[in-house]
């Protein structure tokens, strides 16, 4: 078990993460900028899809907010837990995959960090720490369930903020939520360094053509959906 390097937010506590879990990075920080502006108060019921080791859950719980978190892998389901019992927050974490976790449940926000990272492999991963990431050749295999299951999770006025690459599309997932009868746009981009998992099958996207010969940063996007 390691400390992470990360900070959660305003407070700047740190976090802990079991090997194979996700720590928090850009992404994370981008979504914690786009909580700070939901209003999110002490009658906020917020889901977490996809948690991780918790940071987002726990930058709510701090931010307010009543709290779960759900994970299909188990390291991550404990991480979570963990870092709600140092930091003293009350957060519910259930291991499930993504919202079937919560059925028939409704939340005032849902947040979601999907796995979106384009992959030369149709499969997805079955475990080890290629879950929290590998997300198909489109890089769109969860991100395209989270936009198909997000509305029913969401109450009238339930906002949804999903962050991912902008190497998947952000004007599909758009498209998507639109679809299904949410008011959604693109909140918030962000230019960030290649990290070491896109820099180890940078050949492959380059010929896949996701990414230019002369790309050195990834964008990153938010989605922000809501239930009108």
């Amino acid at each position: 078990m390691s400390a992470d390097p990360a900070r959660t937010g305003r407070t700047g506590l740190p976090l802990m993460t079991l090997p194979g879990v996700y720590a928090p990075q850009h992404d994370t920080r981008l979504l914690m900028a786009a909580l700070n502006r939901e209003g999110i108060g002490s009658g906020t019921e917020v889901l977490d899809v996809g948690t991780g080791s918790g940071a987002l859950a726990l930058h709510a719980a701090l931010l307010g907010a009543r709290v779960t978190a759900v994970d299909v892998a188990r390291r991550a389901v404990a991480t979570a837990r963990l870092n709600a019992l140092l930091h003293r927050r009350r957060i519910t974490v259930q291991r499930g995959d993504l919202l079937s976790a919560v059925p028939e449940r409704s939340y005032d926000l849902v947040v979601c960090n999907p796995p979106y990272v384009p992959s030369p492999l149709d499969r997805l991963p079955g475990h080890g720490a290629a879950r929290a990431w590998d997300a198909g050749r489109d890089g769109r295999a969860v991100l395209d369930r989270v936009c198909e299951a997000a509305p029913a999770a969401l109450r009238p006025g339930g906002r949804l903020l999903l962050v991912h690459s902008g190497l998947c599309d952000g004007e599909a997932t758009v498209r998507r939520l639109s679809d299904a009868g949410l008011r959604a746009r693109v909140s918030d981009r962000a230019l960030v360094p290649l990290g070491p998992v896109l820099r180890s099958r940078l050949r492959w996207l380059r010929d896949a053509g996701l990414m230019g010969a002369a790309d050195t940063a990834e964008e990153l996007v938010v989605i922000r959906a809501e239930r009108l």
